[in-house]
């Protein structure tokens, strides 16, 4: 029995050395197998969904950006694969926790601003202010932009966290529920519980999708 909800997502393992984090890297060594089975099935579908996010990245991005979106297409995969191995029973998920986030959006961010207030100061201090706004509100757009734009890093790390937390605890609570209910209520419980865990199977998918697009987002603003 948890004594606390939350424990489930505790780095904790049985053994002295913490081991759950390898279930990042899991994902990572399954895919290069991938690549020598040409032409398979797995392959192609591989291929369709990277050339698909890179038509997709490119219409956002700049022209002068050639090959930046295979970082974002390689986040998207690693951030993709990490969610689903979370929905695995007994598989540790890393994308909840907001260290393993922030490491992902932070440098991200970073760079970019670093990057842009570098090289085009003067198009960084124009983003500040948005076209048309009076001249007695200038003062309140630049506090309210550059707040704005400090705050980036953090709502990309707890929009990716909290969406990981919310399904897994619906489960869990769910599922913590099943040995005080009825034969009857029990099927319920499964059919409800197989929803759940396709709803969080698309959720997956879509905040993976919605981290590298905000990311790209936010890298185009720089150049």
């Amino acid at each position: 029995m948890m004594m606390n909800l939350f424990s489930s997502f505790d780095p904790s393992s049985s053994f002295s050395l913490s081991l759950n984090w390898l279930s990042t890297m899991i994902s990572l060594m399954i895919i290069p197998p991938f690549y020598w089975l040409i032409p398979s099935r797995l392959n192609m579908l591989w291929l369709k969904i990277t050339l698909s996010l890179h038509k997709e990245f490119k219409i956002i991005m700049t022209k002068n950006s050639k090959g930046s979106t295979l970082i974002f297409i390689s986040l998207f995969m690693f951030i993709l694969m990490n969610n689903f191995m979370g929905l695995f029973p007994y598989i540790f998920t890393s994308t909840s926790h907001m260290v393993m986030t922030l490491s992902m959006a932070l440098p991200l961010w970073l760079s970019f601003m670093i990057y842009g207030w570098i090289n085009s100061t003067m198009h960084m201090f124009a983003h500040l202010v948005p076209q048309g706004t009076p001249g007695i509100l200038m003062p309140f757009m630049v506090c309210i932009e550059t707040i704005s734009n400090i705050i980036r890093p953090g709502t990309l790390t707890i929009r990716l966290s909290a969406n990981m937390i919310a399904g897994h605890l619906l489960l869990t609570l769910l599922g913590n529920t099943g040995t005080s209910l009825t034969f009857m209520m029990i099927n319920i419980l499964l059919l409800v519980q197989i929803l759940l865990l396709t709803l969080e199977s698309a959720v997956s998918i879509i905040q993976a999708y919605v981290f590298v697009v905000l990311s790209t987002l936010y890298s185009s603003e720089v150049n």
